[in-house]
């Protein structure tokens, strides 16, 4: 009887789960992300796949059968990460407690397990399917053979059956060992033939069949380059398809059917995932199995608490009626339209307490949903869209996806499934509803069901303050920021794309003299060829795929030849013109108006971004970024833009929270603090500080705040390292009270797991303990640079929502626009403009207390770069 057999590449599976998901470690630092990821997936696939049978298969060690024929095989690779090194045991023993096989062996890799026993399983008539991150497993595609390749981290497969295979490649897949015995395989570091790629690779074996064949009709083969690699690397080739091969059998290997049953063992699993820390991995194994089941069940439409989604459509009576009831209600509305101009058509209600659940289509009863929605709690899920879509919500309103970002700002993204799994474990979404409306039902359910849990854990951890008193009133002013838009100069903006067109031309032309040739200056192949084997520069970094040119290696390059600083310059105008001439032309709407996005939800630390375009990212200390802001103007109706700048924010943040006598004199002094600084590093009076030595203390006083070593000070400052280790030792001896504040504040993250800003907003550090370096010195940085940037974000937030709120009691027309993290961007009418700076002086200066003063600098111009 055939059975579904179901092979893991557990080593390559478990690497890519390790990169996929951010630092994860239990309280005692112990690194668990990558069993938390393979967990995932696993339960994943056990609910898709439905295997009769399972085993996984992993790599024992480096030496192999393949190293002792070629040394070199798989040498450019970086020694595996000691966090992941230390997983290894844990999907042991993962394994065990799952009740799967696990196997490795001697001298051989993950994949020649693997090949064994799919081939010998799918001979045996099985249907076989091999779960991988590796593309060489696609030579094992036969019939009854699939291979499902990962795509995305772990979360997306790619299933390939012989004619999948074939659509993609154009041959067999195991002519796949012949394609890389020609090309080679740089991450496995197998050579094949110097100079052959993919496409001509391919198009040898279409022609020939395979590789011998190739090698064979060496003399048939147009391009006397290409005839010369293929005669002078023959046995290359011959070695580099031996060693891509795949092992079909390794000695004493059969097919141990019954061993590859899952047996799972509760008991071991809940001491393991106990024992680790692991909450989620243990849910994950209770949603197949049950808490005690010891048989294996694998029905995914049985939610493990019984939800009544049964639902009626309200008309406006009906409505009117049901509404009028509830004490408050979780909306899940349906929007048309793109943001930020949407309307509602559509919204599932679940009224509460009762948990009483409705639909609303008509406009009318939709009206009265508007309304109660004005005067009661209500909860949802990203409240901006019903700002945007004319909603005027309570005060009261609950927004899930805000209090899930406060409580997991790493997340990035909060998708309710996932929130459902993490908070509320026990309550499933149904398999079986369909269509818009029950789905949207089931979401207003889930967020009725969401909102205490949220709500008492911002409460715990001391963020129920921020969250009602930033975060929620934010949104009506950022949704209002998006309506307004900023006016572009259309004409102005074709001619300067028509400008840069010109000087990108005529730069290329430099570039192609400098280096006596022309080539593709945007292919980082060809441009390293140039330089480093045509020109012979010093090659700095080497990559998989050829030599290293990034912005970091050109700019270490810049005197030793003249065409990199071309190349640099023409890299820069070439992502000015593709980001911001030719993608602006594209995002004008209404009225000549760019509307950007501006999210409140993406970064770590409590800043905004900004999408669609992103207008944060426009640079402001460059002649040619200066000359796009200027493309900005007012609207119609309106007379000039005004920007209002917070001072130094960040560094008066740090004088505050450090209570460091000499910084907080400087600001309180509202003297220049990088010259007082430089004074104080280097011994000068203030009247005799030069230039160069306030330069140099403005890279330490900011580098000071994001943790900078003396070796990237030195890098920045272009000094000697020991020059940069005395500038922060002298920094330090002088400003003992930042010292004090940095060290208490990493030594508190290495306690705690975590930073607070002085607005309770906290940031989860989990690597902080981490023994990988690298890794643990990062999350120091964090945890130096979050509470102050942190807190700068909340100061501009809490700014932003005063001057939001001033502007309209005062009845003017002037509005904000943009927020570039410390500055406000404002379209202004000229009678209002006093009045405008009066509010944002007293409003942004005063909207919290600190231990020096907060300062902002007004500049007002026809368009933003002369207001900046």
């Amino acid at each position: 009887m055939s059975q579904r057999f179901v092979i893991l590449d557990g080593s390559s599976l478990m690497y890519r789960a390790f990169y996929a998901l951010p630092p994860l470690t239990d309280s005692q630092g112990r690194p668990t992300n990558a069993i938390f990821g393979f967990s995932n997936m696993l339960t994943k696939l056990l609910g898709e796949l439905q295997p009769d049978k399972l085993v996984i298969a992993f790599d024992k060690g480096r030496t192999t059968f393949r190293t002792e024929r070629y040394a070199e095989y798989k040498g450019t690779r970086d020694k595996t990460p000691e966090e992941l090194l230390a997983q290894i045991p844990l999907l042991h023993e993962f394994a065990a407690a799952f009740g799967i096989s696990f196997i490795e062996k001697e001298r051989y890799e993950a994949d020649d397990i693997i090949g064994t026993l799919a081939v010998k399983a799918a001979g045996a008539g099985h249907e076989v399917m091999v779960v991988t991150g590796d593309r060489d497993a696609l030579q094992l595609v036969r019939p009854n053979l699939k291979v499902l390749l990962t795509k995305k981290g772990i979360s997306e497969l790619k299933e390939y059956d012989e004619t999948a295979f074939q659509e993609e490649y154009g041959f067999e897949p195991i002519k796949l060992i012949d394609l890389k015995g020609l090309m080679g395989d740089t991450s496995d570091n197998i050579p094949g033939v110097p100079g052959v790629g993919p496409k001509t690779a391919s198009k040898l074996l279409l022609e020939y069949g395979s590789l011998e064949e190739v090698l064979n009709n060496i003399e048939n083969i147009s391009g006397k380059k290409l005839k010369e690699r293929l005669t002078e690397n023959k046995e290359q080739a011959i070695l580099s398809k031996e060693l891509a091969t795949i092992e079909l059998n390794v000695p004493d290997m059969e097919l141990d059917w019954e061993s590859y049953d899952i047996t799972p063992d509760h008991e071991h699993m809940k001491s393991f995932c106990d024992g680790y820390e692991l909450k989620a991995v243990w849910k994950n194994f209770v949603k197949i199995y049950g808490e005690g089941e010891a048989e294996l069940v694998l029905d995914f439409s049985a939610p493990a608490v019984d939800v009544d989604l049964s639902y009626a459509v309200w008309d406006k009576d009906a409505a009117a009626t049901e509404l009028a009831a509830a004490e408050s209600v979780a909306v899940c509305g349906l929007f048309s339209g793109k943001a930020p101009f949407v309307k509602l058509i559509g919204a599932a209600v679940c009224l509460l307490p009762a948990k009483k659940l409705g639909y609303i289509a008509d406009a009318e009863g939709l009206a009265v949903l508007q309304e109660v929605m004005a005067e009661k709690p209500a909860v949802v899920k990203g409240l901006k869209a019903y700002y945007q879509a004319g909603v005027k919500p309570a005060d009261s309103f609950f927004d899930i996806e805000l209090a899930a970002y406060l409580l997991s700002p790493e997340a990035n993204k909060y998708e309710l499934e996932r929130l459902v799994q993490e908070y509320l474990p026990t309550l499933r979404k149904p398999e079986n509803l369909s269509g818009a409306e029950a789905e949207a039902v089931w979401e207003a359910y889930a967020l009725a069901s969401l909102q205490p849990v949220l709500a008492e854990k911002l409460k715990e951890l001391q963020m129920d303050k921020l969250y009602a008193e930033i975060e929620l009133p934010l949104v009506e002013v950022l949704a209002a920021m998006e309506q307004n838009g900023i006016y572009i100069n259309r004409e102005e903006l074709v001619k300067k794309g028509e400008e840069l067109e010109a000087r990108l031309q005529s730069l290329q032309q430099d570039i192609y003299v400098l280096a006596g040739t022309e080539f593709n200056i945007n292919s980082p192949k060809q441009l390293g060829e140039v330089l480093f084997e045509r020109l012979e520069l010093p090659p700095v970094k080497k990559t998989k795929t050829g030599y290293s040119t990034n912005a970091e290696v050109l700019e270490s390059l810049r005197d030793k030849h003249p065409v990199v600083e071309q190349v640099l310059h023409y890299r820069t105008l070439s992502k000015l013109k593709s980001t911001y001439i030719d993608g602006l032309q594209e995002l004008i709407g209404a009225e000549g108006r760019i509307y950007t996005s501006f999210n409140q939800t993406v970064t770590a630390t409590g800043r905004l971004s900004s999408s669609d375009p992103n207008l944060q990212n426009i640079p402001v200390r460059t002649e040619e970024g200066k000359t796009i802001r200027a493309l900005f103007e007012p609207g119609a109706g309106y007379d000039c833009l005004l920007s209002a700048d917070y001072s130094q924010i960040e560094l008066r943040i740090l004088a505050h929270v450090s209570q460091d006598e000499l910084f907080m004199d400087a600001f309180r002094q509202n003297q220049d603090i990088h010259a007082r600084t430089a004074s104080e590093v280097f011994g000068t009076p203030l009247e005799q500080v030069t230039g160069e030595q306030r330069r140099h203390a403005k890279a330490v006083n900011f580098g000071i705040v994001y943790g900078i070593s003396d070796f990237g000070l030195a890098k920045d400052l272009h000094i000697a390292r020991k020059d940069a280790k005395s500038y922060i030792d002298n920094y330090f001896a002088r400003y003992t009270g930042v010292k004090k504040f940095i060290d208490d504040t990493v030594e508190g993250a290495h306690k705690d797991g975590f930073v607070k800003t002085i607005f309770n907003r906290r940031r989860d550090l989990p690597a902080i303990n981490s023994r990988n370096f690298m890794q643990r010195s990062l999350a120091e940085r964090m945890a130096m640079n979050t509470p102050i940037q942190g807190a700068a974000a909340d100061i501009i937030k809490l700014a932003m929502i005063a001057v939001y709120h001033k502007l309209q009691a005062a009845g003017v027309k002037s509005r904000v626009l943009v927020q570039v993290h410390d500055e406000l961007v404002l379209e202004v009418v000229n009678g209002e403009r006093e009045q405008v700076e009066s509010i944002l002086k007293e409003t942004m200066e005063n909207v919290v207390k600190l231990s020096v003063p907060l300062l902002i600098d007004m500049h007002a111009g026809k368009n933003w770069a002369e207001a900046k």
